[in-house]
């Protein structure tokens, strides 16, 4: 009786901590681009400093009418949000923020996380081949595109961290980590964290989107919660991303002084500020130069990173 307790106590942790995280990352966003390019962003709603601004975003998107066009295919149409957003609430379950502070330790975790991320974007493919809309089939198109594409470089770099541990579980690789993996795996920490947010189609990833040429791509013709469950996938696939980063090349819960799960929300916040700053800085990629730095640039990266490891782990055996 008391292990079932205290599991159920520390999944209690887990999905606080993680469905607290995206809303965090969600307000951080508003405030660190606003004065990232010198405006004032959301400042009035809750009062000091606009913190209450994702709880009035939460109620008018709860206020607008739910609508299905015409034309689309009602039931793939409806089931794409949840097909984008439960994937990575499910991976929430195998990721450790601390020693033993894990809800689902599975020996194979890593092919478990990387396979049902990939789950998640056909959430957007699916949003885009049933709105009966040609901006939002384009956007579905270009969606797949990017899946193809990045996630050979992710699965490459994730593999040069399993090889270097020894082991496919999750916590098993924050125990194996050393600090002198810093250096000899950041060529693969670099690919790992691109990869993924081409994944996410975060920018400068976001051709699928692509704003000025399809509206919304996949989302065009959505409203109301529907909209917003998209919206909160991406906000979700960010904590999971760099929970993931943090966990494979950042030694996870390992740090002086501090706490265990205190170091990893450190490291998992620090890399969210990493992907709202890229959105600041850099241009939307075109596809030609998308799809180049997939395969001409990541994919040959993360083979060599997959070769040095296994080499320096014949030299070390």
């Amino acid at each position: 009786m008391a292990e079932v307790l205290d599991a159920a106590v520390r999944l209690l942790v887990i999905v606080l901590v993680f469905l607290v995280l995206p809303l965090v990352v969600g307000q951080t966003e508003h405030k660190v681009m606003a004065h990232m390019q010198s405006r004032l962003g959301p400042m009035y709603a809750g009062g000091f400093h606009g913190w209450a601004q994702l709880i009035a975003d939460g109620v008018k998107f709860a206020q607008k009418e739910d609508v299905i066009p015409a034309a689309a295919d009602r039931r793939v149409f409806a089931l794409a949000p949840g097909v984008a957003l439960v994937p990575y609430l499910v991976v929430m379950a195998v990721i450790p923020i601390g020693p033993g502070l894990i809800g689902a330790d599975l020996d194979a975790g890593l092919f478990f996380v990387l396979a049902v991320m990939g789950i998640g974007v056909l959430g957007s493919i699916m949003a885009g081949w049933s709105s009966g809309n040609k901006y939002s089939a384009l956007g579905g198109m270009r969606s797949a595109a990017q899946l193809m594409s990045y996630e050979l470089p992710l699965v490459l770099a994730a593999s040069s961290v399993a090889m270097a541990a020894g082991t496919l579980s999750l916590p098993g690789i924050v125990e194996a980590w050393q600090w002198w993996w810093l250096p000899w795996q950041a060529v693969g920490a670099v690919v790992f964290f691109v990869a993924g947010l081409a994944e996410l189609r975060r920018p400068p990833f976001d051709m699928p989107v692509a704003e000025s040429e399809l509206i919304m791509g996949p989302m065009t013709e959505y409203t109301g919660m529907r909209f917003a469950l998209f919206l909160l996938a991406e906000y979700v696939g960010i904590v999971v991303l760099s929970a993931l980063t943090t966990v494979l090349f950042l030694g996870g819960w390992q740090g002086p002084w501090l706490p265990g799960p205190v170091w990893t929300l450190i490291k998992v916040l620090a890399l969210a500020f990493v992907v709202i700053w890229l959105r600041v800085s850099y241009p939307r990629l075109r596809e030609d130069q998308l799809q180049k730095l997939a395969w001409i640039g990541l994919v040959p990266l993360a083979l060599a990173q997959l070769a040095l490891t296994g080499v320096v782990k014949v030299l070390m055996a």
